[in-house]
C-alpha cells in the first residue's frame, strides 16, 4: 500500500516545520506523484561523529525510497522494500537492523490509495486537515555496492522505507493498510538515535498514530499520469 504520495515543500520549509538544525544542499523539487526508488525528502536525527556522547542534531536530506540493508550485495531487491509492516518489522532481516538506531520521518502533503470495486480501481488523495502535513514513520539504511580490493570505493547511498499498519478511520473504507502517522509529540522519541528501537517502540507509535488516522480526509482523483498539482484535484 501507499506506493504514491506527494511532497511539494522545499527543504527550507521542511526544515522549519520539523525544527531541523540543518538542511542538506540537495535538490528537493516538488512532486505530486512520488514513486518507489525515487529520491525523497527525509528527516533524521544524528549523533555528532566526533562526540558520541553529544546531543543529536536534526537533518533534512534525501534518500532513495526503498530500503536496502547494508549487507545486501545489490541495490535492487526481488521484493518491494518501500513499505515495512509495523507488526513484523523487528523480525525481518531487511529492516530490524535499521529499527535499532536508524529511524526517520518521511514528510508528505498527502498520499494516494486505490479503492477497488470489481475490476475498477479509483485513486483517492488522503490528507490531514488539522496538521496539513504528514510525518510518516520510516527507517533508513546506508548502502554501498561491493568493490574489489584496491579499487576505487563505490559511493554510499541513503535508502529508506515507510512503516505501515492496519487502516482505521476514514481510510479504512477504501483500503486495509495505512502509513504509520506520527503526531508531533512522538517525533523526538522516534527519531532519537540514543533510544534503542524495538517492537515496543513501534507499537507505541502505531498506537499514537490512531489520533491522526481518525481525522484524515480523502476524495477521489483522476488516474495518476505524469506530475503536477492537477493530480490532487477532486473529480
Amino acid at each position: 500500500m501507499c506506493g504514491r504520495y506527494a511532497n511539494t515543500k522545499s527543504g527550507e520549509e521542511l526544515g522549519q516545520y520539523f525544527e531541523a538544525d540543518e538542511v542538506d544542499d540537495v535538490a528537493m523539487p516538488p512532486s505530486w506523484n512520488i514513486s518507489p526508488t525515487q529520491q525523497v525528502p527525509i528527516v533524521v536525527d544524528r549523533v555528532p561523529k566526533d562526540d558520541p556522547e553529544g546531543m543529536p542534531s536534526r537533518l533534512v536530506t534525501t534518500a532513495r525510497w526503498s530500503l536496502v540493508p547494508r549487507w545486501s550485495t545489490e541495490l535492487t531487491s526481488k521484493y518491494p522494500t518501500f513499505n515495512a509492516r509495523s507488526e513484523t518489522v523487528s523480525e525481518k532481516n531487511t529492516f530490524k537492523g535499521a529499527l535499532v538506531r536508524s529511524r526517520a520521518i518521511l514528510p508528505a502533503d498527502g498520499y494516494y490509495e486505490w479503492h477497488t470495486v470489481g475490476t475498477t480501481k479509483t485513486p483517492h488523495f488522503i490528507t490531514d486537515p488539522e496538521a496539513g502535513e504528514f510525518a510518516m514513520a520510516a527507517l533508513y539504511s546506508w548502502w554501498r555496492a561491493p568493490f574489489a580490493e584496491g579499487a576505487e570505493p563505490t559511493p554510499w547511498v541513503l535508502t529508506a522505507t515507510m512503516l505501515t499498519r492496519d487502516s482505521m478511520g476514514p481510510t479504512a473504507s477504501i483500503h486495509d493498510r495505512a502509513p504509520v502517522m506520527l503526531p508531533r509529540e512522538v517525533w523526538d522519541e522516534w527519531l532519537d538515535p540514543t533510544v534503542e528501537g524495538d517492537q515496543s517502540l513501534v507499537d507505541m507509535v502505531v498506537a499514537e498514530s490512531e489520533q491522526v488516522l481518525e481525522r484524515l480526509e480523502l476524495y477521489p482523483v483522476a488516474p495518476l499520469r505524469g506530475d503536477g498539482p492537477q493530480l490532487i484535484e477532486p473529480v
